[in-house]
């Protein structure tokens, strides 16, 4: 399968999803507090795309390769589900961490993000996992641009999340997105500079590390979705769906309640 490359008009469609997926973000915050349940969350994300947004919540019985269809409209993974965590009745307690991910449908078109949220008070060693993996997802967004290679992404969040003492999982990564949830290219969390596809002007995938507190190894549940930390450390992850422009990226998964970038990209810009 090769890599897409958007035009104008299809560029226009991938800004509206991916804006959005990030709304419904935005109108979940809120609810993320002590005695919520993944469940109550997974309604709300679900009613908002469908009624007020007109959206196709994507997760919702996709079934990819060899997987049972997933059941639930967003993945919640808390505390030490790294990812694809299936929403359920156990309410959140003051002091977890947990990702949302969500991705919508509009007019065809994908978009997809996630953030984590820590519920009530959070430990300092949880906030500081959080944070990391928020700038070592940026890290990874501020070298896109043509000419670039997909290596340079990853070999600069690596590079960024173990100079900390913290941990990149190997097994999942980012990935093109467009019409298709996921398309071509892979696109590695980890790696060496100057290696892998050269980005081209037109091309998006989503950037999405997911960082352990513990050791990288993974464990994979019986429900055959919810991917776990096999050391059962805390592991955190962040998303957004880039775009590579003429001159550098464009993140499409922006809206009025996503959080700042940080610092040092708003002083490169």
């Amino acid at each position: 399968m090769s890599i897409t490359i958007k035009t104008g008009a299809e560029i226009d469609a991938m800004r509206l999803a991916g804006r959005l997926a990030s709304e419904v973000l935005d109108y979940l915050t809120p609810f993320v507090k002590p005695g919520v349940t993944t469940d109550q969350l997974d309604k709300l994300a679900h009613d908002y795309m469908v009624e007020v947004q007109g959206t196709i919540p994507a997760p919702l019985n996709y079934a990819p390769g060899g997987h049972s269809p997933y059941p639930k409209s967003i993945c919640t993974s808390v505390n030490h589900t790294i990812c694809h965590g299936i929403p359920n009745d156990r309410a959140l307690k003051n002091g977890d961490i947990v990702n949302l991910d969500i991705t919508v449908i509009k007019d065809g078109w994908h978009g997809d993000t996630s953030r984590m949220f820590v519920v009530g008070e959070g430990s300092i060693a949880a906030k500081r996992l959080c944070n990391l993996t928020y700038e070592a997802m940026w890290r990874g967004i501020a070298k896109v641009k043509p000419g670039v290679r997909l290596g340079d992404i990853g070999n600069a969040i690596q590079t960024f999340v173990e100079n900390q003492g913290f941990s990149v999982v190997r097994e999942y990564c980012g990935h093109g997105i467009g019409q298709r949830f996921h398309e071509e290219p892979q696109v590695l969390h980890y790696g060496r500079a100057g290696t892998l596809e050269e980005l081209k002007a037109g091309m998006t995938f989503t950037i999405e590390p997911m960082v352990n507190a513990g050791k990288r190894d993974i464990k994979a549940l019986p429900d055959g979705w919810t991917i776990v930390t096999k050391d059962h450390s805390l592991s955190a992850q962040w998303e957004h769906t880039v775009l590579v422009t003429e001159t550098g990226y464009e993140v499409l998964t922006l809206s009025a309640g996503s959080p700042p970038p940080p610092a040092f990209i708003t002083t490169q810009a």
